[in-house]
């Protein structure tokens, strides 16, 4: 698909990796809808960016109605929506048994419930209205990337609820691309490693330098412009369908 064409709603938008996401998407000449809880910063980005080329909805995105009032405004606005980019997350590191005693089953749903279930309730909304958009010569009427991560596969000590959550976006990608293939809609995952976001903002210079450390190259974190330059490419090639692609330096996880 023609990426400055994008019309594409961007959950966790207003920070991190959706937030460059969103300034990549409009300043190569498409619309952004920004899916988020942050008032401040979604307002700010609507104010930087123009109001023509932004629409920020606050959001929850594990809430049936909040999506669909999100996308309905979206469609109102732009017309319709051509790609959605799914980076909302959370996380809440904790021992599944330690000192403090056994994982706070809520903060292990709520983790679940948001970086998951949210993630699984803005595909299937977003994809029927995808739906009944116009395909273009290649007969792809959208594009749906979610973001995962490297956690899914080497989750370190205390992330049991973060890794359960994101190997549950993975293990969903490919029969989501194929229950969605006969309408024109791809589907693909983005697993990042470590990645320079307001996740890891509050861990101290020599937490972040040990980090660093463990990226075979370039050893260092990645930028947020580096996720949205591989949302590009994947909206851009039609080929790129049902599949986890990882963002890591080459990255393998330790325990700690």
């Amino acid at each position: 698909m023609n990426f400055k064409d994008s019309i594409a709603i961007v959950t966790g938008g207003a920070s991190g990796l959706g937030e460059a996401t969103v300034r990549n998407i409009v300043d190569k000449g498409g619309k952004a809808i920004i899916l988020d809880l942050n008032d401040d910063r979604g307002k700010n980005l609507v104010e930087e960016l123009g109001n023509n080329h932004v629409l920020y909805v606050k959001t929850n995105v594990a809430e049936e109605v909040d999506v669909n009032t999100a996308i309905d405004q979206a469609i109102e606005k732009f017309g319709r929506i051509t790609a959605a980019i799914n980076c909302a997350g959370i996380s809440g590191p904790q021992k599944t048994f330690g000192r403090k005693g056994p994982f706070d089953l809520a903060t292990f749903s709520n983790i679940v419930k948001v970086n998951l279930i949210g993630t699984f309730n803005v595909i299937r909304l977003v994809a029927e209205k995808m739906s009944q958009n116009e395909p273009n010569q290649n007969g792809e009427r959208g594009v749906i990337i979610n973001t995962s991560s490297a956690a899914a596969f080497e989750g370190q000590i205390g992330q049991a609820a973060y890794s359960a959550s994101k190997g549950g976006v993975v293990g969903m990608t490919l029969p989501i691309a194929r229950d969605l293939a006969s309408y024109g809609i791809r589907v693909v995952t983005i697993a990042p490693g470590l990645f320079e976001t307001p996740m890891l903002g509050k861990r101290s210079d020599e937490a972040k330098d040990a980090l660093c450390s463990m990226v075979p190259f370039p050893k260092r974190l990645g930028l947020p412009s580096e996720y949205a330059h591989l949302v590009r490419s994947i909206i851009e090639n039609p080929m790129l369908n049902g599949e986890v692609i990882r963002l890591d330096g080459a990255l393998r996880m330790q325990p700690k």
